[in-house]
């Protein structure tokens, strides 16, 4: 089965994952656990960062401690909720059966108690990204020509032959398929494809570029697909 190349261990479901804890050697533990199943994951140690990244960055998933310096979970969870319909896990020690409701009530899409079980913590957040991609336009298969890009499974088929990406590969060329035609400069790619990534250049787009267009293009040197637009950026081409 073609898919996405993956350090972890489910590479059909990845995520840009926030985690706002105040206790670093919690907050790397639990980006451990995330990044072992292939996620990107950004931490933060207050509530006015977590609102702050959560608004920069847009990740799919934030993960909340509730009691933070600065603001509290609670509190970016009710103001996260009121902005977007982004997903959002509280984890805290305070486990009684009223503060989970609380957490539920304010916008929290799931509660997880203190101390946190590795495979009851990846297991949740499998279950919350599925709950997304469930209702997700974005899952559907995009078909360019002969090409055809399938963001539900993360698979990419040219003449119906399974091509294996990389994740950055598939990011790009998934955002080229949704928009035929439209020009993306490098740094609109950057800023839709590689997360929270930081110090990315123009020139990695490039090589990304040129190792996907090996892949799907029958002759990479004319391509069929991937078009650049001098002085701009890329395209995919319409068909």
């Amino acid at each position: 089965m073609a898919g996405v190349d993956s350090l972890g261990q489910n590479p059909f479901v990845t995520a840009r994952i926030l985690v706002a804890d105040d206790d670093p050697k919690h907050a790397q533990l639990i980006r451990l656990y995330l990044e072992r199943e292939g996620h990107q994951v950004l931490t933060v140690g207050d509530g006015r960062a977590a609102l702050e990244q959560a608004r920069a960055r847009k990740p799919d998933l934030v993960i909340l401690d509730i009691m933070m310096p600065l603001v509290d979970g609670l509190d970016v969870c009710r103001i996260l909720r009121a902005e977007s319909s982004i997903a959002i896990l509280l984890v805290t020690a305070r486990s009684s059966e009223n503060d989970m409701l609380l957490g539920l009530d304010i916008g929290a899409d799931d509660y997880l108690a203190k101390p946190v079980s590795p495979r009851e913590l990846t297991a949740r957040v499998r279950a919350l990204l599925r709950r997304i991609g469930a209702t997700d336009t974005n899952a559907a298969t995009l078909r360019v020509g002969a090409l055809e890009v399938d963001a539900g499974r993360f698979e990419v088929r040219v003449g119906g032959e399974p091509v294996n990406l990389t994740a950055k590969e598939f990011g790009i060329v998934e955002l080229l398929a949704r928009e035929p035609g439209r020009v993306f400069t490098r740094g609109q790619i950057i800023d839709k494809t590689f997360g929270f990534e930081q110090e990315v250049s123009e020139r990695t787009v490039d090589a990304h570029v040129v190792n996907l267009r090996r892949k799907i293009e029958e002759n990479p040197a004319e391509p069929r697909y991937v078009q650049t637009v001098y002085g701009r950026g890329y395209r995919m081409a319409e068909q």
